[in-house]
Protein backbone atom coordinates (compact mmCIF):
# COMPACT_ATOMS: atom_id res chain seq x y z
CA UNK A 1 0.00 0.00 0.00
CA UNK A 2 3.17 2.60 0.81
CA UNK A 3 4.89 1.47 -2.35
CA UNK A 4 1.62 2.30 -4.28
CA UNK A 5 0.74 5.73 -2.94
CA UNK A 6 4.38 6.75 -3.38
CA UNK A 7 4.13 5.79 -6.91
CA UNK A 8 0.94 7.67 -7.42
CA UNK A 9 2.39 10.74 -5.80
CA UNK A 10 5.72 10.62 -8.34
CA UNK A 11 3.09 10.94 -10.89
CA UNK A 12 1.46 13.33 -9.95
CA UNK A 13 4.67 15.73 -9.46
CA UNK A 14 5.46 14.83 -12.91
CA UNK A 15 2.59 15.74 -14.64
CA UNK A 16 2.88 18.92 -12.83
CA UNK A 17 6.32 19.74 -13.63
CA UNK A 18 5.34 19.05 -17.67
CA UNK A 19 2.17 21.07 -17.43
CA UNK A 20 4.41 23.66 -16.07
CA UNK A 21 6.68 23.44 -18.89
CA UNK A 22 3.77 23.55 -21.38
CA UNK A 23 2.77 26.21 -19.80
CA UNK A 24 5.21 28.47 -21.17
CA UNK A 25 5.26 27.45 -24.51
CA UNK A 26 1.07 27.07 -25.19
CA UNK A 27 -1.08 29.54 -25.55
CA UNK A 28 -3.84 30.03 -22.66
CA UNK A 29 -6.74 28.43 -24.61
CA UNK A 30 -4.71 24.80 -24.51
CA UNK A 31 -3.69 25.17 -21.62
CA UNK A 32 -7.00 25.76 -19.97
CA UNK A 33 -8.14 22.26 -22.11
CA UNK A 34 -5.52 20.26 -20.90
CA UNK A 35 -6.24 21.74 -17.09
CA UNK A 36 -9.68 20.66 -17.25
CA UNK A 37 -8.64 16.91 -18.86
CA UNK A 38 -5.83 16.68 -16.02
CA UNK A 39 -8.45 17.92 -13.74
CA UNK A 40 -10.96 15.38 -14.25
CA UNK A 41 -8.81 11.87 -14.45
CA UNK A 42 -7.24 13.36 -10.87
CA UNK A 43 -11.04 13.18 -9.78
CA UNK A 44 -12.05 10.00 -11.09
CA UNK A 45 -9.10 8.22 -9.66
CA UNK A 46 -9.49 9.81 -5.95
CA UNK A 47 -13.20 8.79 -6.18
CA UNK A 48 -12.52 5.29 -7.26
CA UNK A 49 -9.84 5.33 -4.07
CA UNK A 50 -12.20 6.09 -1.93
CA UNK A 51 -15.13 3.45 -2.43
CA UNK A 52 -14.78 1.48 1.24
CA UNK A 53 -13.87 -1.73 1.23
CA UNK A 54 -17.50 -2.88 2.15
CA UNK A 55 -19.24 -1.44 -0.71
CA UNK A 56 -17.08 -2.84 -2.57
CA UNK A 57 -17.96 -6.46 -1.74
CA UNK A 58 -21.60 -5.58 -1.57
CA UNK A 59 -21.10 -4.31 -5.65
CA UNK A 60 -19.10 -8.03 -6.01
CA UNK A 61 -21.79 -9.95 -4.32
CA UNK A 62 -23.76 -12.22 -6.44
CA UNK A 63 -25.95 -14.41 -4.46
CA UNK A 64 -29.26 -13.91 -4.66
CA UNK A 65 -30.89 -13.81 -0.98
CA UNK A 66 -32.93 -17.39 -1.76
CA UNK A 67 -28.69 -18.80 -2.17
CA UNK A 68 -27.82 -16.75 1.10
CA UNK A 69 -30.60 -18.08 3.36
CA UNK A 70 -29.93 -22.24 1.69
CA UNK A 71 -25.81 -21.37 2.40
CA UNK A 72 -27.25 -20.32 5.79
CA UNK A 73 -28.94 -23.15 6.49
CA UNK A 74 -25.89 -25.17 5.77
CA UNK A 75 -23.80 -23.12 7.95
CA UNK A 76 -26.18 -23.87 10.61
CA UNK A 77 -25.80 -27.53 10.38
CA UNK A 78 -22.26 -27.04 10.38
CA UNK A 79 -21.82 -25.22 13.27
CA UNK A 80 -21.22 -22.45 11.88
CA UNK A 81 -23.58 -19.92 14.08
CA UNK A 82 -21.90 -16.73 13.34
CA UNK A 83 -21.50 -17.31 9.90
CA UNK A 84 -24.94 -18.39 9.58
CA UNK A 85 -27.01 -15.15 11.30
CA UNK A 86 -25.13 -12.81 9.60
CA UNK A 87 -26.49 -14.23 6.26
CA UNK A 88 -29.82 -14.64 7.78
CA UNK A 89 -29.66 -11.19 8.75
CA UNK A 90 -28.37 -9.89 5.32
CA UNK A 91 -31.58 -11.13 4.33
CA UNK A 92 -33.68 -10.02 6.87
CA UNK A 93 -32.46 -6.25 5.92
CA UNK A 94 -32.82 -6.77 2.11
CA UNK A 95 -36.42 -8.43 2.66
CA UNK A 96 -37.33 -5.36 4.99
CA UNK A 97 -36.20 -3.08 2.45
CA UNK A 98 -37.47 -4.36 -0.05
CA UNK A 99 -41.20 -4.83 1.31
CA UNK A 100 -40.56 -9.01 0.99
CA UNK A 101 -42.57 -10.64 3.03
CA UNK A 102 -41.16 -13.89 1.96
CA UNK A 103 -37.77 -13.02 2.58
CA UNK A 104 -38.06 -11.75 5.74
CA UNK A 105 -40.11 -14.94 7.26
CA UNK A 106 -37.71 -17.02 5.77
CA UNK A 107 -34.96 -15.28 7.56
CA UNK A 108 -36.90 -15.16 10.64
CA UNK A 109 -37.18 -18.85 10.49
CA UNK A 110 -33.60 -18.95 10.08
CA UNK A 111 -32.49 -16.95 13.26
CA UNK A 112 -34.72 -18.95 15.20
CA UNK A 113 -32.91 -22.04 13.86
CA UNK A 114 -29.42 -20.57 15.61
CA UNK A 115 -31.63 -20.04 18.62
CA UNK A 116 -32.12 -23.03 19.09
CA UNK A 117 -28.64 -23.97 19.01
CA UNK A 118 -27.79 -21.79 22.24
CA UNK A 119 -31.27 -22.09 24.19
CA UNK A 120 -31.94 -18.84 23.88
CA UNK A 121 -35.35 -18.82 24.39
CA UNK A 122 -35.90 -14.86 24.79
CA UNK A 123 -34.45 -14.38 21.25
CA UNK A 124 -36.83 -17.44 20.09
CA UNK A 125 -39.44 -15.41 22.12
CA UNK A 126 -38.79 -11.87 20.16
CA UNK A 127 -38.76 -13.92 16.74
CA UNK A 128 -41.75 -15.31 17.35
CA UNK A 129 -43.31 -12.48 18.04
CA UNK A 130 -42.59 -11.33 14.70
CA UNK A 131 -43.82 -14.20 12.89
CA UNK A 132 -47.06 -13.57 14.61
CA UNK A 133 -46.78 -9.93 13.42
CA UNK A 134 -45.88 -11.03 10.09
CA UNK A 135 -48.65 -13.42 9.51
CA UNK A 136 -51.36 -11.16 11.09
CA UNK A 137 -50.29 -8.54 8.62
CA UNK A 138 -49.68 -10.65 5.34
CA UNK A 139 -52.77 -13.12 6.32
CA UNK A 140 -50.17 -15.68 5.72
CA UNK A 141 -50.29 -18.63 8.04
CA UNK A 142 -47.36 -20.61 7.15
CA UNK A 143 -45.44 -18.06 9.37
CA UNK A 144 -47.46 -18.83 12.48
CA UNK A 145 -46.38 -23.13 11.47
CA UNK A 146 -42.77 -22.03 11.39
CA UNK A 147 -42.98 -20.33 14.68
CA UNK A 148 -45.27 -23.30 16.09
CA UNK A 149 -42.79 -25.81 14.60
CA UNK A 150 -39.56 -23.82 16.00
CA UNK A 151 -40.68 -23.64 19.13
CA UNK A 152 -41.62 -27.25 19.81
CA UNK A 153 -38.18 -28.12 18.45
CA UNK A 154 -36.72 -25.49 21.04
CA UNK A 155 -38.76 -26.82 24.17
CA UNK A 156 -37.87 -30.05 23.09
CA UNK A 157 -34.02 -29.40 23.46
CA UNK A 158 -34.78 -28.24 27.02
CA UNK A 159 -36.96 -30.80 27.79
CA UNK A 160 -40.15 -29.27 28.69
CA UNK A 161 -41.92 -32.04 26.14
CA UNK A 162 -45.43 -31.38 27.43
CA UNK A 163 -44.77 -27.63 26.09
CA UNK A 164 -42.83 -28.79 22.79
CA UNK A 165 -46.19 -31.25 22.39
CA UNK A 166 -48.42 -28.92 21.94
CA UNK A 167 -46.18 -26.50 19.28
CA UNK A 168 -45.86 -29.55 17.42
CA UNK A 169 -49.80 -29.93 17.44
CA UNK A 170 -50.59 -26.42 16.42
CA UNK A 171 -47.87 -26.67 13.89
CA UNK A 172 -49.27 -29.73 12.44
CA UNK A 173 -52.60 -29.11 12.28
CA UNK A 174 -51.65 -25.74 10.41
CA UNK A 175 -49.58 -27.54 7.84
CA UNK A 176 -52.39 -29.97 7.04
CA UNK A 177 -55.02 -27.44 6.50
CA UNK A 178 -52.50 -25.34 4.38
CA UNK A 179 -51.13 -28.25 2.87
CA UNK A 180 -47.51 -27.65 3.83
CA UNK A 181 -46.98 -31.50 3.16
CA UNK A 182 -43.25 -31.37 3.92
CA UNK A 183 -43.47 -29.68 7.00
CA UNK A 184 -46.56 -32.14 8.12
CA UNK A 185 -44.22 -34.43 7.39
CA UNK A 186 -41.51 -34.12 9.77
CA UNK A 187 -43.26 -33.12 12.42
CA UNK A 188 -44.36 -36.32 12.77
CA UNK A 189 -40.34 -37.81 13.19
CA UNK A 190 -40.23 -34.66 15.42
CA UNK A 191 -43.33 -35.47 17.56
CA UNK A 192 -42.23 -39.33 18.20
CA UNK A 193 -39.12 -38.00 20.24
CA UNK A 194 -41.84 -36.57 22.95
CA UNK A 195 -43.89 -39.58 22.81
CA UNK A 196 -41.01 -41.67 23.44
CA UNK A 197 -39.69 -39.09 26.26
CA UNK A 198 -43.15 -39.42 28.12
CA UNK A 199 -43.36 -43.38 27.59
CA UNK A 200 -45.77 -43.83 25.06
CA UNK A 201 -44.09 -45.68 23.02
CA UNK A 202 -47.50 -47.19 21.10
CA UNK A 203 -47.07 -43.27 20.09
CA UNK A 204 -44.03 -43.17 18.78
CA UNK A 205 -44.12 -46.15 16.62
CA UNK A 206 -47.20 -44.75 15.14
CA UNK A 207 -45.85 -41.71 14.25
CA UNK A 208 -42.54 -43.14 12.98
CA UNK A 209 -44.23 -45.45 11.00
CA UNK A 210 -46.38 -42.50 9.74
CA UNK A 211 -43.71 -40.41 8.64
CA UNK A 212 -42.48 -42.85 6.09
CA UNK A 213 -45.50 -43.36 5.05
CA UNK A 214 -46.10 -40.17 3.77
CA UNK A 215 -42.64 -40.17 2.35
CA UNK A 216 -43.98 -43.25 0.21
CA UNK A 217 -46.90 -41.38 -0.65
CA UNK A 218 -44.98 -38.03 -1.72
CA UNK A 219 -42.27 -40.85 -3.76
CA UNK A 220 -39.56 -39.98 -1.71
CA UNK A 221 -36.15 -41.40 -1.44
CA UNK A 222 -37.18 -44.75 1.13
CA UNK A 223 -33.46 -44.56 2.36
CA UNK A 224 -34.01 -41.49 4.67
CA UNK A 225 -31.55 -41.76 7.66
CA UNK A 226 -33.49 -38.84 9.69
CA UNK A 227 -36.03 -41.34 10.55
CA UNK A 228 -33.86 -44.06 12.46
CA UNK A 229 -32.89 -41.49 14.62
CA UNK A 230 -36.43 -41.53 16.20
CA UNK A 231 -36.77 -45.31 15.57
CA UNK A 232 -33.09 -45.84 17.78
CA UNK A 233 -34.49 -43.27 20.50
CA UNK A 234 -37.46 -45.68 20.68
CA UNK A 235 -35.28 -49.01 21.27
CA UNK A 236 -32.87 -47.49 23.46
CA UNK A 237 -35.73 -46.20 25.32
CA UNK A 238 -36.93 -49.62 25.87
CA UNK A 239 -34.15 -51.11 26.48
CA UNK A 240 -33.38 -52.99 23.40
CA UNK A 241 -29.24 -51.89 23.15
CA UNK A 242 -28.38 -54.30 20.74
CA UNK A 243 -30.94 -52.84 18.36
CA UNK A 244 -30.60 -49.23 19.22
CA UNK A 245 -27.05 -49.88 18.39
CA UNK A 246 -27.57 -51.10 15.04
CA UNK A 247 -29.84 -48.52 13.92
CA UNK A 248 -27.70 -46.03 15.03
CA UNK A 249 -24.91 -47.16 13.28
CA UNK A 250 -26.59 -47.09 10.13
CA UNK A 251 -27.65 -43.87 10.72
CA UNK A 252 -24.00 -42.38 11.05
CA UNK A 253 -23.15 -44.80 8.32
CA UNK A 254 -25.93 -42.87 5.54
CA UNK A 255 -24.89 -39.54 7.44
CA UNK A 256 -21.81 -39.81 6.41
CA UNK A 257 -22.64 -41.28 2.48
CA UNK A 258 -25.34 -38.66 1.94
CA UNK A 259 -22.95 -35.80 3.30
CA UNK A 260 -25.78 -34.72 6.12
CA UNK A 261 -25.55 -32.68 9.37
CA UNK A 262 -28.19 -33.50 11.69
CA UNK A 263 -29.83 -30.48 13.04
CA UNK A 264 -29.18 -30.22 17.43
CA UNK A 265 -33.12 -31.42 18.24
CA UNK A 266 -32.51 -34.14 15.95
CA UNK A 267 -28.73 -34.98 16.71
CA UNK A 268 -29.41 -35.17 20.44
CA UNK A 269 -31.24 -37.79 20.83
CA UNK A 270 -28.86 -39.70 18.55
CA UNK A 271 -25.89 -38.82 20.96
CA UNK A 272 -28.11 -40.02 24.38
CA UNK A 273 -28.40 -43.42 22.67
CA UNK A 274 -24.90 -43.93 21.31
CA UNK A 275 -23.38 -43.03 24.75
CA UNK A 276 -26.41 -45.06 26.73
CA UNK A 277 -25.13 -48.43 24.41
CA UNK A 278 -21.31 -47.88 24.98
CA UNK A 279 -22.25 -48.32 29.05
CA UNK A 280 -24.95 -51.54 28.15
CA UNK A 281 -22.73 -53.54 25.62
CA UNK A 282 -19.38 -55.36 25.54
CA UNK A 283 -16.82 -53.59 23.26
CA UNK A 284 -17.35 -57.26 21.64
CA UNK A 285 -21.19 -57.08 21.09
CA UNK A 286 -20.33 -53.05 19.55
CA UNK A 287 -17.87 -54.54 17.32
CA UNK A 288 -19.97 -57.08 16.01
CA UNK A 289 -22.89 -55.40 15.34
CA UNK A 290 -21.23 -52.62 13.99
CA UNK A 291 -19.22 -55.04 11.33
CA UNK A 292 -22.79 -56.85 10.17
CA UNK A 293 -24.52 -53.61 9.87
CA UNK A 294 -22.20 -52.47 7.09
CA UNK A 295 -24.38 -53.13 4.10
CA UNK A 296 -27.99 -52.94 6.08
CA UNK A 297 -30.45 -50.51 4.82
CA UNK A 298 -33.42 -47.98 5.71
CA UNK A 299 -35.86 -50.88 4.72
CA UNK A 300 -34.09 -53.55 6.22
CA UNK A 301 -34.48 -51.96 9.80
CA UNK A 302 -38.03 -50.87 9.64
CA UNK A 303 -38.92 -54.22 8.51
CA UNK A 304 -37.22 -55.88 11.45
CA UNK A 305 -38.08 -53.15 14.08
CA UNK A 306 -41.38 -51.55 13.33
CA UNK A 307 -44.31 -53.04 14.07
Amino acid sequence: MQQSFVVKVSQRIFLTERLIIFVRIQPMKKILNLTLIILLITSCNSSAEKIPEEKTADIAETRTPKEMLKEAYQLFKEGDDSGSIALANRVLAIGKATQNDTLVGRALTSLCRNAQRKLDTTRLGALSDELAALSASTGDSSWLMYRAHMNAEMWRLIGQMDRAEGFYTESMQISKEIGAMGMYTIDHFNKSFVSTAKGDFNEANALISRYYQLRKEANKQPDDAYGLIALAYLLEQQKQYAAAHEVAVVTRRLFKEQNLFPEPPDEQPLLLVEQKVHQMLTTEELKRIRTNAATTSVTDLLQRYLK
